[in-house]
């Protein structure tokens, strides 16, 4: 269940900063998941406590390259991020033994 509903973590600048200073992490999730079930996903996965959880539907995007063959158009997919708070001296390390 936890794996259909946490689809990956979003390591990158921002994200490294929220984790650092405010306790938070950032995962793209299912685009059917609720709060609740983000939550309880979390929690069990990682073994921490949750205090919050936040979510953002982010919108699709249309993309062009110019190349040797010509200029292509695409699209990247929309997709839902979810901003998970815990509790005061929890966290989760996406490295492990790295």
């Amino acid at each position: 269940m936890t794996k259909s509903i946490l689809v990956k973590p979003i390591i990158s600048e921002k994200s490294e900063t929220l984790s650092e200073n405010l306790n938070q992490y950032s995962f793209v999730v299912a685009k059917t998941a609720n709060k609740v079930e983000i939550g309880k996903a979390v929690e069990a996965m990682y073994n921490v406590a949750v205090t919050s959880v936040n979510t953002i539907n982010m919108p699709s995007k249309a993309k062009v390259r110019n190349t040797r063959g010509g200029v292509q158009k695409g699209r990247v997919s929309g997709y839902k991020k979810a901003i998970i708070t815990l509790e005061d001296g929890e966290s989760i390390d996406f490295f492990g033994d790295i």
